[in-house]
């Protein structure tokens, strides 16, 4: 299952094209994206036995974030080796984790506003949890999880180091910081959860290429961290951390201008691609 926030409406993307899910379940469900973790079983279900004929062409232009007001977003910080090295740091003994606000979220085709400093991109894994959990052991630290999306942890960078020691979550969550899409696919039709392959192009070139399966911590001890001081509700977003090859990292250093074009891709979830513009009196 692949559920999108289409124009504000929770829409089913199917092969054929676009199935509005209240108008194709004749109202069983709402059209709220808001609504979907309420009834994530009952409608896992339905997507199963939907008539295709109902599906009508769709603008990707026109998806919209498809959690649009998580309560927690967190997000993961030197969870892969590369990048941990790129950034001149030893390999974490546990999960560091920070947070980003949820006004940053916008979809997977937007233009993003640029804000004065240097601004980065970090693809990224989002799990996406649909159940109560709290205080989950590890080996079932994907019991939660019900979908999966792409995700970029976009970062000023200025802001977000400075000071001793360095904050994270302001320098990150700038409007449009937060893009997550193109939709939420259901974890049962990716094709291996856990090893993923990830791709970051900037303007055509590869800038990010790795798989989920070098994570240092993968999914479900993220799960069983978090979870372990803070419940998870349904629509909360864990962003899983980023590969190497960021743009502070490369030598000469490389961040994003207006003229740029980002594209996100991770196996089996589909594809973001985001333009920039200058955000006038920054």
């Amino acid at each position: 299952m692949r559920i999108a926030n289409l124009a504000g409406r929770a829409t089913l993307l199917t092969d054929d094209g676009a199935i509005d899910v209240a108008l194709g379940s004749g109202g069983r469900f709402l059209a709220d994206p808001r609504a979907v973790f309420r009834q994530w079983d009952k409608l896992l279900k339905w997507s199963m036995t939907v008539d295709p004929e109902l599906a009508q062409p769709y603008e990707d232009a026109t998806l919209l974030t498809p959690v649009p007001e998580p309560r927690q977003i967190f997000a993961v910080a030197l969870n892969y080796r590369p990048h941990t090295a790129e950034a001149g740091y030893e390999e974490p003994e546990q999960p560091l984790v920070f947070t980003k606000f949820p006004t940053c979220l916008t979809g997977p085709h937007s233009t993003i506003g640029l804000p004065a400093g240097h601004v980065d991109w970090e693809l990224e894994l989002v799990a996406v949890i649909g159940r109560e959990a709290y205080r989950v052991p590890e080996e079932k630290g994907w019991d939660p999880v019900v979908a999966l999306a792409v995700g970029q942890d976009l970062s000023e960078r200025v802001s977000q180091l400075a000071g001793r020691p360095a904050q994270f979550s302001l320098g990150k969550s700038y409007p449009g910081f937060g893009p997550v899409g193109p939709a939420l696919v259901s974890v049962d039709e990716v094709p291996d959860r856990d090893d993923l392959e990830l791709v970051c192009e900037l303007n055509g070139q590869v800038v990010q290429h790795d798989r989920t399966s070098g994570m240092i911590f993968p999914v479900p001890r993220l799960v069983s961290h978090i979870s372990a001081v803070c419940p998870l509700r349904p629509g909360d977003l864990i962003f899983t951390g980023t590969p190497a090859g960021v743009g502070n990292r490369r030598t000469p250093q490389r961040f994003l201008t207006p003229a740029d074009i980002l594209v996100s891709r991770i196996e089996g979830l589909g594809e973001m691609r985001h333009r920039f513009r200058s955000r006038g009196g920054e």
